[in-house]
């Protein structure tokens, strides 16, 4: 009598990864899509085409994961003070970072319109994630 072996392959790390891809990248492009929404609303935010604000989608999201930690741990003595109410502060400072770095083609300007900016921007953020980029590989 002979024993079969069953190999089971497991490619789920494989798999995990291009999900996360595919959700980056998407993200990265709705991130666009409210950039763009937010310049054509917002007269203090250009940007000067979508290819740009797929860019800023990119640089925000790296500022985002590298700056933004250590801007909050900097600003969280003024969260506490003012009950998390100053929290754009962190955002309006990435928005300016991004638009340093990229010059004259991503550009926010006054004092008191890149607060507004900011949490408009961070609430389109959460509700296209919510409905567009988490919903990848849900099924739904």
């Amino acid at each position: 009598m002979s024993k079969k072996v069953y190999v089971i392959k497991n490619n789920s790390e494989k798999e995990y990864f291009k999900l996360n891809l595919t959700q980056f990248i998407v993200g990265l492009i709705v991130y666009a899509c409210i950039i763009v929404i937010s310049s054509n609303l917002f007269e203090n935010m250009y940007v000067e085409s979508f290819g740009y604000a797929l860019l800023a989608s990119f640089i925000i999201s790296m500022l985002n994961y590298a700056v933004k930690p250590f801007l909050v741990f900097l600003t969280m003595p003024l969260s506490i003070l003012t009950f998390g109410i100053s929290y754009p502060i962190v955002n309006v400072i990435v928005l300016k970072l991004c638009g340093f770095l990229m010059g004259d083609a991503f550009n926010i300007t006054g004092i008191f319109a890149p607060f507004i900016i900011a949490i408009f921007i961070s609430f389109m953020k959460i509700l296209f994630d919510n409905l567009i980029t988490n919903r990848i590989g849900d099924g739904r």
